[in-house]
């Protein structure tokens, strides 16, 4: 497994910044799934039902539920916009072992270009403060383009420490 990933900036902008950590992030992801077969992507830890298959699927839903459903206000992409949500909350999670590997590495790698599009669009016309479409349905506020960077930093870090247990059961495979 060779660590493709590069280091986010240490001295940049804050766009450039908050951009590093986020591609860190999803590179960090496609690192510890890389190499791995369909049963390997299925393996979990029990108690838990969490996979790194379940992990790219359901990272590839939360890129397209923050950059299209909330923020540009859109529909989620396919298969997420057609998935019984209502029968299965955790949809993403659990249908995920029905993909194969290639499925489940394209699908992360359409929602992410499909985020980084609307990135760049939203980043050209008003930036990091730009309101999403969206509000929340709790309190009635817009998130800024900010605090959705932000979170997708925070979701990816604490998943991608999922991966690396999950990893390490799998092959012994560890790293940062």
């Amino acid at each position: 497994m060779t660590d493709h990933r590069t280091d986010p900036p240490v001295a940049a902008d804050e766009v450039t910044t908050l951009r590093g950590f986020l591609d860190f992030h999803r590179d960090t992801l496609r690192w510890k799934t890389s190499g791995l077969d369909a049963a390997e992507l299925a393996h979990r830890l029990r108690p838990s039902s969490m996979t790194l298959g379940g992990l790219l699927k359901h990272l590839a839903f939360v890129e397209s539920q923050w950059f299209s459903q909330v923020f540009r206000g859109e529909e989620l992409m396919p298969p997420f916009d057609t998935a019984d949500w209502a029968d299965d909350r955790d949809w993403d999670w659990t249908s995920a072992a029905g993909d194969s590997p290639e499925e489940l590495r394209m699908l992360f790698d359409r929602a992410v270009a499909a985020s980084d599009a609307v990135l760049d669009a939203a980043l050209a016309d008003g930036g990091l403060d730009r309101l999403s479409a969206r509000a929340d349905r709790h309190t009635g506020e817009r998130w800024t383009l900010r605090w959705i960077l932000v979170h997708l930093v925070e979701e990816y870090a604490r998943h991608n420490g999922h991966a690396d247990l999950l990893r390490e059961a799998i092959d012994g495979t560890v790293g940062e």
